[in-house]
């Protein structure tokens, strides 16, 4: 166990490294099980994520060896069981990722219901009725058994763009007999890297990047090397890292082309930055300034499914608003919990009302002090990092297990940015 120590108050500076996509990265290692040769995945984020589910993977069977900081070598030629236990489902949402994979490759599975943020509800008919598409039948009785002699091409149209349902779909899809067509597809860049993954592996997938996908059925798969993208989510904090603190910070292989939405959205707070192939730098002379809608109105910065603005940015561009002139709406359609982290920004001092559990209305700028703090999900957990950089005195959060399952060795590249951060062992 581990809480942070931070001293705020000071801009930030200097030149990071953008990490692998810790949402890519799930899919990617469950894909794994697909095949019986052996599989090299690079720019692996090294985060607790990550480490549960190599763990599953090994309580499978499956021989999961890192071969350098972000590479992995894994190789389930001795795959030994599909029944995921209860204990290591409840330590992750992605856990649920096993379910396509290793249907695919099975027949069966058993999982008890994952684990994951505490933002809401987070249904997951949409995996189940995919999968049931495909020709598997799904039980219930506290945890979810799912088998199916032969798996079919279908027509399926999700129910929602669910961007792990979508993943399940399509590594069900991926060794089913006959062709598939998923409507209604999340089509997200980890989604993306997914399939290229998958492709690579002698998968045919066509399509990608959009919502309609069209997978024609291969016996099998074989082994490939691939490099996971760069995580735009950590990018997008790292931006807002920089505005909040009045600091100036360069990201380097930051994939800009994947920020088209998240610009738009830090526009309207009066941030921006300079693009330079595959690195951003957000220079730190910026007037923060809400930009008003036309006729003077309060603009709205809510999120959607891709590509619109994401979701798991949206507690991070919340704290920024608190250190921007003027005010905004923030609107987070699609979890029901998410907000709720605001109490604790009001009671650092940011002028904030919480209109319901999916708005919250900012205004700033708003001096903030130091406060105790305790990390809620992994995104607040960030935002609430970066509140504790922006406050006078000193703050302490708890509970960065959570922080640390999504950001890559915070505390050591946020000192490399002149953070006065310090990550402290707490008994049990």
């Amino acid at each position: 166990m581990y809480k942070y120590i931070i001293n705020g108050g000071n801009p930030l500076h200097g030149t990071i490294q953008a990490s692998g996509n810790k949402n890519a990265a799930l899919p990617c290692i469950a894909a794994t099980l697909l095949t019986d040769e052996e599989v090299v995945l690079g720019n692996v984020p090294d985060i607790e994520d990550v480490h549960v589910m190599v763990s599953i993977l090994r309580s499978l069977g499956v021989s999961a060896e890192q071969e350098g900081p972000n590479t992995w070598r894994f190789d389930s030629a001795g795959l030994t069981t599909s029944e995921i236990s209860p204990e290591m489902a409840s330590r992750i949402r992605a856990s649920i990722l096993f379910a396509g994979p290793l249907l695919a490759r099975t027949g069966t599975v058993t999982l008890a219901p994952p684990g994951g943020d505490v933002i809401g509800r987070r249904r997951l008919d949409t995996h189940f009725l995919a999968l049931e598409a495909l020709g598997a039948t799904v039980e219930v009785d506290g945890a979810f058994h799912l088998e199916a002699g032969t798996l079919t091409g279908a027509n399926v149209f999700l129910d929602e763009a669910s961007v792990t349902a979508t993943e399940n779909a399509i590594m069900a899809a991926v060794r089913a007999h006959g062709d598939t067509v998923i409507e209604n597809a999340a089509s997200e860049p980890h989604v993306q890297d997914l399939c290229r993954m998958l492709n690579a592996m002698g998968a045919d997938i066509s399509g990608v990047g959009s919502n309609i996908l069209r997978i024609r059925g291969v016996p099998r798969l074989h082994g490939a090397s691939f490099s996971i993208g760069a995580d735009f989510m950590e990018v997008g904090s790292f931006i807002g890292l920089a505005a909040a603190t009045r600091g100036s910070i360069t990201i380097e292989r930051a994939a800009p082309e994947q920020l088209k939405m998240t610009r738009i959205a830090f526009n309207k707070l009066g941030i921006d930055w300079e693009v330079d192939g595959q690195t951003i730098h957000v220079p730190a002379d910026q007037k923060l300034t809400v930009q008003t809608d036309l006729g003077g109105m309060i603009p709205k910065i809510d999120d959607s499914p891709w590509p619109g603005f994401p979701p798991d940015l949206t507690s991070i561009v919340t704290v920024v608003a608190t250190q921007v002139t003027g005010t905004v709406l923030i609107h987070e359609k699609m979890f029901e919990s998410r907000m709720f982290f605001v109490d604790k920004l009001i009671g650092m001092g940011a002028r904030i009302v919480l209109c319901d559990p999916h708005r919250a209305v900012v205004s700033g700028p708003a001096p903030l002090t130091g406060s105790q703090l305790t990390s809620p999900d992994v995104r607040a957990g960030m935002a609430m990092v970066i509140a504790a950089l922006c406050a006078e005195g000193n703050s302490v959060i708890h509970n960065v297990y959570q922080i640390e399952r999504g950001y890559e060795h915070l505390t050591r590249r946020l000192r490399s940015l002149g953070a006065d951060i310090q990550r402290v062992t707490v008994a049990d």
